[in-house]
């Protein structure tokens, strides 16, 4: 599946959070928070029951870092797309 055929969505106004039912999205981050946070609980599959993935692509204007449980983070640099996936525990970065 290629980055762009999936479906692209955003944080909410005035939110650092990247909901669960984000699955299978492509995350714009666009002026947000340099600090952005994973679902609390790693989900473990999205509504398909497919693995929960996510694509996190930062438009800027500065580097954003992204939390989740178990001391996960990665930083993403501007015009940088990461690959983030969860087994239901925890968090992993797909290459």
């Amino acid at each position: 599946v290629t980055t762009q055929s999936k479906p692209v969505v955003h944080l909410k106004p005035n939110t650092n959070l990247i909901e669960a039912n984000f699955a299978g999205s492509l995350v714009a981050l666009i002026s947000t928070p340099t600090s952005i946070h994973l679902p609390a609980l790693p989900p473990n599959s999205d509504a398909k029951g497919l693995q929960w993935t996510v694509d996190v692509k930062n438009f800027g204007p500065l580097p954003v870092t992204v939390y989740g449980k178990d001391a996960f983070s990665v930083s993403i640099a501007v015009n940088q797309t990461v690959h983030i996936y969860s087994d239901g525990s925890r968090y992993f970065l797909k290459y």
